[in-house]
């Protein structure tokens, strides 16, 4: 059983997904939480899972919590999409950093990342690869979109903390948008981010390691076919240090995980990635 769980904190609500689960050892029903989804007057439909999203239980938890707010929110964030969507594709970079000025006036820097500039992504990569959109248009928008993060990362002050994070893709993987993505976001929580988001020798990335001493290292993968070059990737920096060491991306939503030599997290929300850099 999956339901929504609130906890105040001085004036304000938080609210949980979680379930129900049996711990035969202490014969009784536990709570798991399945994802933290936020400050209850800002959840939206999309904070969701998406196994949940069309659950009218849930939904009506998550209405009576922002009655008015919620349907404002999510026309909102549905018109943004379609938006950046259209000015991506056009190659309109001054439009889309409008959109990106208009939707921070209700949202945030994250939210923008992961609930607008994530799903556009993917849907136009979707859309080339069932040729709805051209290769060309498609390059367009990626380097439209590369150039619109790094606007907004000079936008954001930064105050780094002692965490040194390095982002880093296998041989062979061409897609660095999510490590662009990653950056931005985690230097605006004050992280200090090396990030090296593009296919370079799996020497290379050793040798940075071990001038550059970082804390916790992130593979990104985003096509399915690169999983076996971060597998070999991340087994050979296994034998070379003992750093934690992270994977995600677009390539995990599939049903079953690949085994990796490393804790796989992944295309979790950008939200739930720095509480997961404390503890990784």
């Amino acid at each position: 059983m999956v339901y929504i769980r609130a906890k105040k904190v001085k004036s304000d609500q938080y609210l949980y997904l979680v379930k129900s689960v049996w711990d035969s050892k202490k014969n009784t029903s536990k709570q798991e939480i399945v994802k933290y989804l936020g400050k209850a007057s800002e959840v939206v439909k999309d904070d969701l899972p998406l196994d949940y999203r069309n659950d009218p239980k849930i939904l009506s938890v998550l209405a009576s919590h922002n009655p008015k707010d919620i349907k404002k929110r999510e026309d909102a964030s549905k018109r943004s999409k379609q938006q950046l969507y259209k000015k991506l594709t056009e190659g309109n970079i001054e439009e889309c950093v409008r959109i990106y000025e208009e939707y921070m006036k209700i949202f945030n820097a994250s939210d923008f990342f992961d609930k607008i500039l994530k799903p556009v992504m993917y849907k136009i990569g979707e859309d080339w690869a069932s040729n709805n959109i051209s290769i060309a248009t498609e390059h367009v928008a990626s380097n439209i979109a590369q150039t619109l993060v790094k606007i907004i990362m000079d936008q954001v002050s930064k105050t780094p903390n002692k965490k040194k994070i390095l982002i880093c893709v296998p041989v062979g993987e061409e897609h660095h948008l999510g490590c662009d993505v990653l950056e931005t976001y985690l230097s605006i929580k004050g992280f200090k981010v090396y990030n090296m988001g593009t296919s370079i020798p799996t020497e290379s990335i050793l040798t940075f390691i071990e001038n550059n001493k970082p804390e916790v290292m992130l593979v990104s993968i985003t096509l399915e076919d690169n999983i076996s070059a971060g597998q070999r990737l991340v087994r050979k920096v296994r034998n070379e240090y003992d750093i934690p060491i992270l994977i995600g991306g677009f390539a995990f939503q599939t049903e079953k995980t690949p085994k990796f030599e490393g804790r796989v997290i992944g295309d979790v929300g950008l939200e739930s990635i720095p509480k997961i850099l404390r503890n990784p």
